[in-house]
């Protein structure tokens, strides 16, 4: 077995090689496609160096790793009062990516629990100056109002916010069925619209076909026959003639007695 001289002997020659490869090994860091390393030299920003091979040196570098892909972040539900005193709750969905990982390390710190504060605030604020109707039918308008004052705000942190998608307006049992009660009347309202207009385009044939007639005897006959034709295709014991108001007044039919 070895003594304690050789085994000092051994551990010491390889201690400066040990310390060597932790210090290489410290240095080089490979960087993804979608990586950025953002070096400080001596406490001050250097460069953005990456993808692929990078160099650190030892206590003297200090790189921070960026993560350039598109991120999403989930909004939780937040409680929003409308412009016409509604009160709901609407939670969001945010897609962003990091364009500067200078700013994003150096103007914000942790950029990405900003973000979802601002996403939070933006979303009470803007869906806010909205009526309940309109944070309904133009859900798109909202998504697109959000995301534009969402990415002007986070443009100084290096940060492009590409898309807002509101997933889910929730509104309280009262308010659900008073917008029921809401939907019916004007579905009713619409109903004897419908049939008032009906009444209204019958009556102005009706009209326009009473004065053709009167215009045209022989048309009036031809409706005497039209009746007449429709009362014998139906199987009635009793068949009612019309007498036409010339022929009953030449018969002396209609003259008032004195």
């Amino acid at each position: 077995m070895p003594d304690s001289q050789s085994l000092v002997a051994l551990f010491s020659s390889a201690l400066p090689l040990l310390l060597v490869a932790a210090i290489v090994a410290y240095s080089l860091r490979i960087l993804r496609e979608y990586e950025r390393a953002v070096v400080f030299l001596l406490g001050r920003f250097w460069k953005v160096k990456g993808p692929g091979l990078v160099i650190i040196v030892p206590f003297i570098q200090q790189m921070v790793r960026i993560d350039l892909r598109t991120r999403v972040l989930d909004v939780p539900p937040q409680d929003v009062i409308s412009r016409d005193n509604v009160s709901v709750k609407v939670n969001a969905v945010v897609y962003f990516r990091v364009l500067d990982p200078e700013k994003a390390v150096i103007q914000v710190e942790h950029f990405e629990m900003a973000t979802s504060q601002f996403a939070q605030t933006t979303l009470r604020s803007v869906v806010g100056q909205h009526d309940l109707d309109q944070m309904l039918a133009e859900r798109e308008k909202l998504n697109t109002e959000v995301q534009r004052v969402l990415d002007e705000r986070t443009d100084a942190w290096g940060i492009k916010v590409s898309n807002v998608e509101l997933k889910h307006i929730d509104l309280n049992e009262t308010m659900i069925r008073a917008i029921a009660k809401q939907a019916e009347a004007e579905r009713f309202r619409r109903a004897k619209i419908i049939d008032a207009e009906g009444e209204l385009q019958a009556a102005e044939r009706l009209a326009r076909a009473g004065e053709i007639l009167a215009k045209r005897p022989e048309a009036m006959q031809l409706r005497y026959l039209g009746t007449l034709l429709n009362i014998a295709g139906e199987k009635s014991s009793t068949i009612i003639f019309p007498l036409p108001m010339d022929l009953a007044t030449s018969l002396g039919l209609g003259q008032k007695k004195e």
